[in-house]
């Protein structure tokens, strides 16, 4: 998707929507900081599908492009963990986050 797409899908309020956008700009938008800073931005959404997709997006790009503020990013994982509704995702994130980026 264009980055227009992308952010189009994200304004729209449409849950699904929002989950493809973010989990194709983690996918394949080339700019690992703008869909860091998109999936950190999501984290705090109202709704768990979002909210479980922003973290999913910060694993895959740890995954993809090895790459991460991990200042930034592991501490508001780690506020996350607890979250009854996207606590074991976010430690699937953590997860791909400390193999890829070998951060402890």
């Amino acid at each position: 998707m264009s980055r227009a797409e992308l952010e189009r899908l994200l304004d729209s309020g449409d849950e699904n929507a929002m989950i493809d956008a973010l989990l194709s700009a983690a996918s394949y938008d080339s700019d690992w900081q703008w869909v860091q800073a998109i999936c950190l931005r999501y984290l705090d959404h109202p709704a768990n599908g979002v909210r479980w997709n922003a973290a999913t997006g910060l694993g895959y790009i740890a995954r993809i492009h090895k790459k991460l503020d991990v200042e930034i990013v592991v501490p508001r994982l780690l506020a996350l963990r607890t979250d009854a509704d996207i606590g074991s995702n976010v430690q699937d994130a953590l997860d791909d986050i400390t193999w890829y980026l070998r951060v402890q």
